[in-house]
Parts: structure tokens; C-alpha cells; sequence
């Protein structure tokens, strides 16, 4: 199955000098977060494919103005093919926005989760705006990833973790980290994933 991964900036590739013969074979489309919700519109209408969300720390228009025809996975276990998909946006507290959490109400996030995860026998992947802590964040409290998500990792060992927020042209980010049994992915721009 071909994942098409989207984060923190409209790709002009996509948006703007669309292929339908380049994205024929994606099965499903994953937005971890702060794009425009006419762009999420825009690809779910031009692929073929459903589309799953979490909000991005700049993702307040999604309240008035949720991306339509997508489908938001923020707080919830899904099921896609028969893969376990947990969703979990937002950022790192830092200035009183919304979408933005403590490492303790992230915590209670994942707690309230935590039946679903158990009745599902864990799962496959975990989607999320904010990387794990150490793990491809940022040094500014901002960008700074939740330890939250290294005991997710560390509990399921998901087969992947898709993030965004931290931007790849920020000094020396990485696309891809290999994390014991996860592949983590920074979904920046666009990236597409074969699970």
C-alpha cells in the first residue's frame, strides 16, 4: 500500500502543477498538520483516496473550516486495510493556542486512548503534528518533541511514526530516523511511504 504524506507547507508540485499519472497508485493520504485546508481539499478531490488529519499547532481555521472530505484522526484509533492508525496533534505548550499541549495533557490524551489501543492489540502507526522527544525535534520549546511519544514507541513499537512540524530546511533535520523497531518519518512537503 503507497501512503502519500503531507506537512507544514503546500507543495507547489502538488498544488499547482498536478500529475494524476504520478499519484495513480496512492492508497491513502495522512496530513500530519498546519496545511491550508483548501490544499487537503484540493488532494483528496484530485487522488482517489481518503484522506486522515491531525491538527497542526496553526491549524485554527480547521475549526471553522475543517478541509472537506477528509477525515480528522485526532484522539482515535482507526482502522484502514487492516492498519491500526493512532492520531495525536498538536504541539508543545508555548504560547496559549490552541492545539497545543503539556507533556501532561498529551499524557492524559494517550491515556484516554489507551483502551482502544488495548482492545486493537496496539497498532501499526502512530500519526502525530510534534515529533517524539530527541527524536528529530528542535532545541526551542516550540519544536520540542513529547517523551509521551517515546513511551508510545517504546510500549507498541508501531512499524511507523509519521510527524511534521519540525521543518527539514531547519539545520540539520533528517527525513527518515530508524528508532529500534519504528521507522519515524518527517512528513515536511510531501513523501510517499510503501507500508
Amino acid at each position: 500500500m503507497k501512503i502519500l504524506l503531507l506537512s507544514d507547507v503546500e507543495s507547489k508540485y502538488i498544488w499547482d502543477h498536478f500529475d494524476r499519472e504520478k499519484f495513480k497508485d496512492i492508497d491513502l493520504v495522512i496530513s500530519c498538520g498546519d496545511l491550508k485546508a483548501q490544499y487537503l481539499s484540493f488532494v483528496v478531490t484530485m487522488i482517489k483516496a481518503p484522506l486522515f488529519y491531525v491538527h497542526g499547532n496553526h491549524d485554527v481555521e480547521y475549526i471553522t473550516n475543517p478541509p472537506e472530505g477528509c477525515e480528522c484522526i485526532d484522539d482515535k484509533l482507526v482502522i484502514y486495510k487492516g492498519i491500526r492508525i493512532v492520531g495525536l496533534g498538536g504541539s508543545k505548550y508555548y504560547n496559549s493556542d490552541i492545539f497545543q499541549y503539556t507533556e501532561l495533557q498529551m499524557e492524559m490524551r494517550i491515556a484516554k486512548l489507551k483502551p482502544r489501543i488495548w482492545w486493537n492489540k496496539g497498532f501499526d502507526i502512530l500519526v502525530t503534528h510534534a515529533p517524539a522527544y530527541s527524536l528529530g525535534d528542535g532545541q526551542d520549546l516550540c519544536h520540542k518533541g513529547f517523551k509521551a511519544f517515546n513511551r508510545l514507541l517504546d510500549k507498541y513499537q508501531p512499524k511507523y511514526f509519521f510527524h511534521g512540524h519540525v521543518h527539514l530546511n531547519y539545520s540539520n533535520m533528517q527525513r527518515i530516523i530508524k528508532y529500534k523497531n519504528t521507522t519515524i518519518i518527517n512528513a515536511y512537503n510531501y513523501y510517499i511511504v510503501e507500508y
